[in-house]
């Protein structure tokens, strides 16, 4: 227990045979449970597993017989915390990546009360550009940005960090059984989150590579299909927070920046293409596109503005 809290970690792993031994016998003291959850390794993970399971009452072992993702396998985690009561429930990766020393620090705003939901933010830490490969620093870094907006949780950043820690309180009240079950889980999770009202604090913990762990990461296809998961997570937040819960008038002012944005792009397309084929730009369509985009960008930053005001007490 950490400050009369029972305290769960869910591992997600997948053919993580060479790295899971490490995360079990670095897990603190305090821990009362250890919920690892194999999503369907075609490798040793869980005979190693089953080893260390004999030896520890604490470690209890969750088959999926086909992989369902690492949202998937977190979910799984998550109803076996919920289900047993846990007060506390961290998410640490079967590959090594999470530094057991920062745990503490994950689970201390849950465990004293101040937020329902904390994460680690690897992003704001020391020389972290150099510690993190660059491809993967700048695609997190956009995806943050895109999760701010998407989730209201404007003051967070490292949307993709997997430490986390959550509330009992806040797994109860979750629909756990629609949360995304791919690599886009921890923002949908933040989208879902905002809905409630929960609190989420960052964490600056320290980033850890190339300790043998295996990303099956590939930004070129994670990044599209994350956008559009932030995309239609944010239309359905501010529908079911700002009309069906309580109604706030952002929701013209981003409903107007759609409509006048999207208007700006066949007046861009017919501006260019007059100007290619006749050498001039029409004066009627040059005043409407500056006056779409003008009107369009303010209305977004008012919304935005209005969305980040709004949800400042979450912090």
């Amino acid at each position: 227990m950490y400050k009369h809290k029972s305290i769960c970690v869910v591992v997600p792993a997948y053919n993580e045979e060479t790295q899971i031994g490490k995360v079990i016998e670095t897990m603190p003291d305090y821990v009362d449970k250890v919920f690892i959850v194999d999503d369907g390794s075609k490798d040793e993970t869980v005979e190693i597993v089953k080893r260390y399971q004999k030896k520890s009452l604490k470690i209890q072992i969750v088959e999926h017989e086909v992989n369902q993702g690492v949202g998937g396998a977190i979910k799984t985690g998550y109803i076996e915390a919920r289900d047993n009561g846990f007060e506390i429930t961290v998410v640490m990766a079967g590959d090594g990546q999470m530094d057991p020393d920062d745990l503490e620090e994950i689970i201390e705003p849950v465990a004293s009360g101040s937020a329902d939901y904390s994460k680690g933010n690897r992003l704001f830490y020391g020389d972290a550009w150099n510690m993190i490969p660059h491809i993967r620093y700048m695609g997190n870094s956009f995806l943050s940005l895109m999760t701010k907006v998407a989730s209201g949780y404007w003051h967070i950043a490292d949307s993709q960090s997997g430490y986390t820690a959550i509330s009992l309180e806040a797994l109860t009240i979750l629909d756990l059984d629609v949360i995304y079950k791919d690599y886009g889980m921890p923002n949908d999770l933040l989208i879902k989150l905002n809905q409630f009202d929960f609190r989420v604090r960052d964490v600056h913990i320290k980033p850890v590579y190339n300790i043998g762990e295996k990303s099956g990461i590939r930004l070129i296809k994670v990044v599209p299909r994350i956008s559009w998961l932030l995309w239609k997570g944010f239309c359905k937040r501010l529908f079911f927070k700002y009309v069906i819960k309580d109604f706030h008038p952002l929701v013209f002012f981003y409903t107007l920046s759609f409509i006048l944005l999207g208007v700006s792009i066949p007046l861009t397309i017919r501006l260019f293409y007059i100007w290619a084929m006749r050498g001039n730009i029409p004066d009627i369509n040059a005043m409407a596109l500056i006056f779409t985009l003008v009107s369009g960008l303010q209305s977004l930053f008012f919304g935005m503005w209005f969305d980040m005001e709004y949800n400042k007490r979450l912090r």
